[in-house]
């Protein structure tokens, strides 16, 4: 047989490797990266698609900021023009201390007439407010005629 003292020595063990500690920056960088592209897409043209809804005093005094804007402008019906063949309106709204000229081109409510509570919905060009949306205050009553009597008389009345 062979002499052990022949033989060589047994590896001894390699110790733990050590495992290299990664910086944490990246991945902080990363998330603040993420976060800032989320805040920046979520707000960032939010103030131009906000809609404002003002009187006409209320734009009055703020029309530099409001000017060119898409805006909601509130109050009275005064001085009524439709055209029922072309569908062109033209009317003023007012709250009582300031007035614009409106001009509003589709179909208009029946419930549309003079001194009725009307919101708009569009942008001023020049000192005319051009509505692209037209909401008529109607009243929040509904009562449901309980004779033939009552039937004709709200016929009459609305025509």
């Amino acid at each position: 047989m062979s002499d052990p003292s022949s033989f060589p020595p047994p590896p001894t063990p390699l110790g733990q490797a050590r495992r290299r500690r990664r910086s944490p920056w990246p991945t902080v960088l990363g998330v603040a990266a993420l976060v800032g592209l989320t805040g920046f897409i979520a707000f960032g043209n939010l103030n131009r698609s906000l809609e404002y809804f003002v009187t006409p005093t209320e734009y009055q005094q703020q029309q530099a900021q409001l000017q060119g804007r898409a805006i909601r402008i509130g109050g009275l019906v005064r001085d009524v023009q439709y055209d029922p063949q072309s569908l062109n309106l033209r009317f003023t709204v007012s709250d009582g201390g300031a007035s614009f000229p409106v001009q509003y081109q589709g179909a208009v409510s029946d419930l549309f007439k003079e001194n009725q509570g009307v919101v708009v919905r569009g942008e001023f060009q020049g000192e005319t407010f051009h509505a692209s949306d037209l909401v008529v205050k109607h009243s929040e009553e509904y009562n449901v005629p309980k004779t033939q009597a009552e039937l004709k008389d709200l016929l009459n009345t609305t025509e």
